[in-house]
């Protein structure tokens, strides 16, 4: 295997995992989303590897420097932020690579959405508040299913991690509480999860927006909607002494 897409993690270098750690260090050419992953994972990278930033190349460009160093035999890393499958514009260059008969390898990464539930020290899954959690975002140049509008998500109640979306953040309050999310429902907005400046705001959606004005949030920042932001809740069975299951006897 000559091309590898790999997910850098969130932005904390040691949130790579322990596979894309080891083909960053082996790799002779690395293209890496310059406006999102961390440079400081470039440290990794051996002395004399050609480094590229995709965030000025378009998509032929990042597929001719691919194309060009597999008929030279050397190795490639696509370096991702998060994980690749979300959010990572990855399937059109996936598609064009498997016309061109060149084969690649997806190692998957630390999503923004994980390291912003760790840097909120929160489980998003809690009994009797939510079992579900959307991924999703704010319709903007990119558009959305009708099916998919925050409006008509918001009916679930479910946690909610929306992507890319902070620029809009007066629309996403008013479409989440217009679909059913009440105006008091905690809310919380993670900058940067995991990196050195990571800066966190919590509040209700009818605050949220007076409240984040003057702390210089404009992008790269995750925002969760739930419930389970503080929320009193039933405890998991899994752990409780009366409950039995295959690795242990209920206690009596």
């Amino acid at each position: 295997m000559q091309v590898y897409i790999v997910g850098a993690g969130a932005g904390d270098p040691e949130l790579i995992t322990l596979k894309g750690h080891r083909l960053l260090q082996a790799a002779d050419v690395i293209i890496y989303a310059g406006s999102l992953v961390n440079p400081a994972l470039l440290d990794f990278a051996k002395a004399g590897a050609e480094i590229h930033d995709s965030a000025s190349m378009t998509l032929p460009e990042v597929i001719e420097t691919i194309e060009k160093a597999v008929a030279k035999g050397l190795m490639v890393v696509r370096l991702h932020t998060g994980d690749p499958s979300i959010y990572g514009a990855i399937q059109e260059q996936m598609d064009v690579l498997k016309k061109k008969n060149i084969d690649f390898e997806v190692v998957p990464g630390v999503s923004s959405f994980l390291a912003t539930a760790a840097a909120l020290k929160q489980e998003y899954t809690l009994p009797g508040i939510s079992q579900t959690v959307i991924i999703t975002r704010n319709e903007g140049r990119t558009p959305v299913p009708e099916r998919e509008k925050l409006r008509s998500l918001a009916s679930h109640q479910a946690t909610m991690c929306i992507f890319l979306s902070i620029t809009m953040l007066s629309d996403v309050v008013e479409e989440l509480i217009a679909g059913g999310y009440a105006p008091d429902t905690p809310i919380a907005i993670v900058q940067r999860a995991s990196w050195p400046e990571q800066k966190i705001v919590r509040a209700t959606l009818e605050t949220i927006v007076a409240e984040i004005a003057d702390k210089g949030i404009d992008r790269t920042a995750m925002i969760v909607v739930s419930r389970c932001l503080g929320a009193d809740y039933e405890l998991s069975r899994l752990y409780a002494p009366e409950f039995s299951h295959m690795f242990r006897e209920a206690s009596k």
